[in-house]
């Protein structure tokens, strides 16, 4: 984007707006082909270390405006603030509750617990969904349609219950 903006020698202001969630495995329309859309997307949220990774990437590729969309919480915010703070000149409000890369875990009573208190396991961390059985990735629903699709067509009437037969038939 960069390059073809100085190509054509435009100026722009670069901005972003993510989302929290993991969808590696997407479909054509993006994460809403997930069978876990909407309501289930809770064990793809992206850690703040990961938004913090994010934050960093994206402000080196000259993005100066970077927000959150769906799946944002406070703390992923307060991680992009965090991360570029030295830019900003200062940490968000609530930063010392946690410290930077959990530098407050030095104090906890658990050994194990303490040897996190360091940027290296944060970045490294590849965190586990925490619910047995869960299948580590999921299909998508693979409807194949896409925009201007009569299926996709927005009724002002609720769907018929011959209607949702019918689609749970193509299911």
């Amino acid at each position: 984007m960069k390059e073809g903006l100085q190509a054509a020698k435009l100026k722009a202001h670069l901005m972003c707006q993510p989302l929290a969630f993991h969808t590696p495995d997407c479909g054509k329309q993006g994460f809403i082909d997930l069978p876990e859309f909407p309501f289930g997307l809770e064990p793809r949220i992206a850690t703040r270390w990961d938004i913090q990774k994010y934050a960093r990437k994206a402000y080196d590729l000259g993005i100066r405006f970077i927000g959150g969309c769906c799946g944002f919480e406070p703390y992923h915010i307060r991680a992009i603030a965090e991360e570029l703070a030295p830019e900003r000149g200062f940490l968000p409000e609530a930063s010392e509750k946690h410290g930077s890369w959990g530098d407050n875990l030095s104090m906890h009573t658990k050994p194990w617990v303490r040897a996190r208190a360091r940027k290296e396991y944060w970045e490294n961390l590849k965190p586990a969904s925490g619910r047995p059985y869960c299948p580590c990735m999921s299909k998508p629903d693979g409807w194949g349609v896409t925009r201007g699709a009569k299926e996709l067509m927005q009724q002002k009437e609720a769907t018929t219950e011959q209607q949702l037969k019918e689609l749970f038939q193509k299911k």
